[in-house]
């Protein structure tokens, strides 16, 4: 029973955190760049699991269907819209469900105060002179997502006395209060100084955020995008960002990579990240113990966490 991983760097840090044979399986390397039989000949037959890359290329993924007996693909991401179409039929697709939430939610707060305390143009400017700037204190922060990302910006939130409302799919309540529906966005939006973007890309979230929803938002507001790109309408953000309206602060766009030639580099009001929300040293160890608790449940039988398709 063999699962492949992507490098040696993760093969090292899984087995130094748990031998190898209390995993329950056999470790090989398989980067995806190359076919896997051209990579390991026979014992290809022998995979069940193969753990993907992480944000860089796959070019090999079609030979995914020289794996016989796969039965799982295990993502490093949180985010999983681009791995659908690469998981064979029959095989089981997880993801990376608490790898992330520290490093994302860390990124969304600085991305805030960044923007809020004007820290790019400061940056920018190169001249000493003193200004008064919005705070994160005493903000309107609208959170839209309220997954493990979403509850982990709302806890990393809340000791800078920021006013959080939060927003899901369904209304409900949980130990933090009340957590709006996703169908009262255009009463919500009004009375927002910064939205934050945290939900999975799907058919439902795709645009979610538009030249309808940005017109709600008051002058002045910041736009967070800790998501995926395409939840926000790139051509309306742009309009209301270089016309001064409203600020942006994001770590995802639509395309990505961002184009070099893009009005939004030059924007004053946009600060741009490129896609490293989850991508820092607390990734690893992380990834690692999702792995050391994964890994064993498949060599068992038992039940494999964080399915998403199945």
């Amino acid at each position: 029973m063999i699962v492949t991983l992507p490098d040696r760097q993760l093969l090292e840090a899984l087995t130094s955190h748990t031998p190898a044979d209390r995993l329950g399986v056999e470790l090989r390397i398989w980067d995806w760049n190359s076919p896997v039989r051209d990579v390991l000949g026979d014992e290809a037959d022998d995979v069940v699991a193969t753990v993907l890359p992480y944000f860089r290329p796959a070019p090999a993924w079609r030979s995914l269907a020289d794996l016989p007996k796969l039965r799982l693909l295990q993502a490093q991401s949180a985010g999983y819209d681009n791995l659908l179409h690469i998981t064979p039929d029959g095989v089981a697709l997880a993801n990376a469900r608490g790898v992330h939430e520290a490093s994302t939610s860390e990124l969304a707060v600085g991305l805030m105060l960044a923007a809020q305390r004007e820290l790019p143009r400061w940056a920018r400017e190169r001249r000493w002179q003193a200004a008064s700037t919005r705070a994160l204190a005493d903000s309107r922060v609208l959170v839209v997502g309220a997954g493990a990302i979403g509850e982990a910006i709302r806890s990393r939130l809340a000791p800078f006395e920021a006013e959080i409302t939060r927003v899901a799919t369904t209304a409900r309540d949980d130990e933090h209060g009340h957590i709006h529906g996703i169908d009262e966005l255009p009463e919500l939006l009004p009375n927002t100084d910064i939205l934050v973007l945290i939900v999975p890309l799907t058919d439902s979230t795709r645009g979610l955020i538009g030249a309808k929803e940005l017109a709600l938002l008051p002058d002045g507001a910041l736009v967070v995008n800790v998501a995926r790109g395409p939840v926000v309408d790139t051509d309306a953000i742009t309009a209301e960002v270089v016309a001064g309206r409203l600020r942006m602060a994001s770590d995802v766009f639509d395309p990505e990579p961002f184009p070099d030639d893009h009005p939004l580099w030059q924007a004053d009001g946009a600060f741009i990240s490129p896609h490293i929300g989850g991508n820092t040293t607390a990734m690893l160890p992380r990834i690692v113990a999702l792995l050391a608790d994964q890994l064993p449940r498949l060599a068992d039988g038992r039940e494999l966490k964080f399915v998403v398709k199945s």
